[in-house]
């Protein structure tokens, strides 16, 4: 047998090398993880460091603490003994905290800290470390031995599965009921919930958008875009004691405000990924995905009323084609059904087909 080099490998005594044939996998109910720095000029691992004692990465970002003895410093959440059949069990949750040395090439731990649930999500607030552990948001310091608490709240419905901020404002992801957004009450030191999704969403993907909007994928493969109304959003701004949000109360153990779903759309594979991005330099900025199929698609806003007239052509391509394929006008009048989950995705035009 030959290998990629054009050698042939005899059958007894040699290794293959794992770079062509694939890394051999994990024992049963075992664990392989590992953090990597990339050099993007070169190409080459600069670091690699394998997580010991059954444990594995699931979040990871950069966090600048008001102690500014470390710089920037990496923060990776991880779970240890982590199984999902027969049934749930974890043997316990991690935050590691790096720091970087080398010129950033490689890392270094400054010390881990136990949490009780899977930290499936971190992000920097504030010089300070926002974590989803479990249905909990806390809000923790840098300590010399471990992370300090400072606050939390536990009023999320399941489990906490992306978190985004913006100046005091926090949008928190949860993994069956879509979007919660947040806000910091600095002199207070709490975290109060002043408005969430009315849709339930098994959330795989979010990116915020703007103050008031966030764009999210579900499980089912459908993106949509969620808007705090404008009036809500200055009505939480202007509140200087911030008695509104800490004293209104919702219904069925629910936020006192909801958002308004503007956009959905079904692209028909699940999205595992969202990043706002700019396809050339200078130009406008679009919201890209990727999907577990392998797909990548992206979706712009229209800013003028010469490219909303592509819903013309959408739907006169979507008459055709039905109407070339014999099924009639029946198919192809209601277009405003077509890629549609909760309700009708007329505010998404699908130009990679004309509509199909």
């Amino acid at each position: 047998m030959e290998n990629g080099d054009g050698q042939e490998d005899g059958a007894e005594g040699n290794t293959f090398p794992d770079e062509q044939y694939g890394y051999p996998k994990a024992e049963s109910e075992r664990w392989v993880s590992c953090i990597r720095i990339l050099d993007p000029r070169s190409r080459d691992t600069t670091c690699l460091l394998e997580l010991q004692d059954n444990e594995a990465a699931v979040s990871i970002c950069t966090v600048n603490f008001h102690d500014k003895e470390h710089g920037t410093l990496l923060a990776v959440g991880t779970a240890k003994g982590l199984q999902f059949w027969p049934k749930r069990t974890l043997a316990g949750g991690f935050i590691h905290i790096y720091k970087f040395v080398d010129e950033g090439r490689s890392l270094e731990l400054l010390h881990k800290t136990q949490v009780e649930e899977v930290p499936l999500a971190v992000c920097q607030f504030q010089g300070r470390l926002l974590a989803g552990v479990g249905s909990v948001l806390r809000l923790y310091d840098l300590g010399k031995r471990k992370l300090l608490r400072k606050c939390k709240n536990k009023l999320f419905p399941r489990t906490i599965v992306s978190i985004h901020t913006y100046r005091d404002r926090i949008y928190v992801g949860d993994m069956q009921e879509s979007f919660h957004y947040c806000k910091y009450r600095r002199d207070e030191n709490q975290l109060y919930i002043f408005a969430d999704d009315s849709v339930p969403r098994w959330l795989t993907a979010a990116q915020r958008i703007d103050f008031d909007t966030m764009a999210g994928a579900d499980k089912f493969g459908n993106i949509y875009f969620a808007r705090l109304p404008q009036d809500i959003s200055d009505e939480i701004e202007e509140d200087p004691t911030g008695g509104k949000i800490k004293w209104e109360q919702g219904k069925l153990n629910g936020a006192p405000n909801k958002v308004e779903e503007i956009v959905q759309f079904h692209v028909g594979d699940v999205v595992t990924c969202l990043q706002k991005a700019s396809l050339i330099p200078g130009g406008g900025e679009c919201l890209i995905y990727g999907t577990v199929m392998g797909s990548v698609g992206a979706l712009l806003a229209f800013t003028s009323r010469e490219d909303v007239d592509f819903s013309h052509l959408e739907m006169h391509l979507c008459y055709g084609c039905c109407w070339t394929e014999g099924l009639g006008r029946k198919r192809g009048a209601d277009v405003l059904q077509y890629r549609r989950c909760y309700s009708a995705a007329g505010t998404v035009h699908w130009l990679d087909r004309g509509g199909g």
